[in-house]
């Protein structure tokens, strides 16, 4: 998961970091690499601090991801910090280059693990990655799951959102992709 976050962040990293020039040439393949840090090592952050919920907002597409997104505004507060501090860049060029960054590559990130056609990123995959495979992963998926719920995505009525429901949608409702795109909103 980290190895394709790193090549997204490469990817908006021409314009916010690149073509800046408040950014020394010489830094720029190390401050494209802490945006990817920051941005990991920010969500597992939220995760372990108990933040299911917001991730849960942030996967399932129910929080705007720009800088009024209290998970964009952490990641981008840590990257401030730490491109100030790891590369002398001065307050105002570090927040321009993690303003710019975090919301591109987050919306990015969600889109493809949204994307029923795109295997790059699982959603899954992704929180098994920040929570590092303990039981914040169920923490999360449980409230994604509970979202589900509010979106009328049990559909054999069991109050729960799992497998059997996939199965029935599978059998009578567009698929596994219909299911996938009423839960996380895709149309």
């Amino acid at each position: 998961m980290f190895e394709q976050l790193t090549q997204l962040v490469q990817q908006y990293g021409g314009d916010a970091v690149v073509k800046n020039t408040a950014v020394p040439n010489e830094h720029n393949e190390a401050v494209i690499s802490e945006t990817g840090n920051s941005i990991f090592a920010g969500l597992q952050k939220i995760a372990s601090e108990g933040g299911a919920e917001q991730l849960a907002g942030l996967f399932n597409g129910t929080s705007k991801l720009d800088s009024s997104n209290p998970v964009v505004q952490q990641i981008t507060q840590q990257l401030t910090g730490s491109l100030g501090e790891k590369f002398g860049l001065s307050s105002a060029d570090s927040a321009g280059v993690a303003s710019s960054m975090i919301p591109q590559v987050l919306n990015s990130l969600i889109n493809k693990a949204k994307d029923p056609n795109d295997n790059s990123f699982q959603i899954s995959d992704i929180i098994n990655s920040i929570s590092g495979n303990s039981g914040q992963a169920s923490s999360i998926m449980d409230t994604i799951s509970k979202y589900g719920m509010q979106f009328g995505l049990d559909q054999n009525a069991d109050g729960k959102v799992d497998v059997a429901d996939v199965l029935v949608v599978a059998k009578t409702k567009g698929g596994i992709s219909g299911f996938i795109g009423r839960l996380f909103g895709s149309k």
